[in-house]
């Protein structure tokens, strides 16, 4: 696969937050690790990211076990710390400590110079209704583009 093929999305997350700022964050991978993504062997579902002594970590992320890593493999769902700058790091920080807001993981991908990137994004959690909104939203697109289409 082509580095630009590689597109891993959280699709819950938009379902379930409202996002407002993103930022793309580098990650601290191994070498096994970096090879399953490549093949696209990565989950976004079920994670979220913590600030810890100034850093932020990414939890809960699952990337699957290389193939051909032997003894050297790494632990699937292991925390993951991600590079950003102190400048964004304290932005990040602010905005997500306001009661309601989290940091979530949105969209995985390679970039073209081949290192793993993951774009994060400060959410706030929608409630019930929101998310009816959007479903019936949804499905009023879906309704117009098939009346269009014909």
């Amino acid at each position: 696969m082509k580095p630009n093929q590689i597109n891993i999305k959280n699709k819950k997350a938009h379902f379930n937050y409202e996002i407002g700022n993103t930022y793309t964050a580098g990650m601290v991978l191994t070498g096994t690790e970096i090879k399953s993504i490549r093949d696209g062997k990565a989950s976004l579902t079920d994670s979220y990211c913590v600030v810890e002594n100034g850093e932020i970590w990414v939890k809960g992320m699952h990337v699957s076990e290389y193939f051909y890593g032997s003894y050297n493999n790494h632990a699937a769902r292991r925390d993951r710390k991600l590079l950003l700058s102190k400048k964004e790091i304290s932005k990040i920080i602010k905005q997500s400590s306001d009661a309601g807001y989290t940091i979530v993981p949105l969209r995985l991908f390679i970039s073209e110079k081949g290192y793993a990137k993951l774009v994060i994004g400060i959410g706030r959690g929608k409630k019930q209704y929101d998310k009816r909104q959007s479903i019936k939203e949804r499905e009023d697109k879906r309704n117009l583009d098939r009346l269009f289409k014909k």
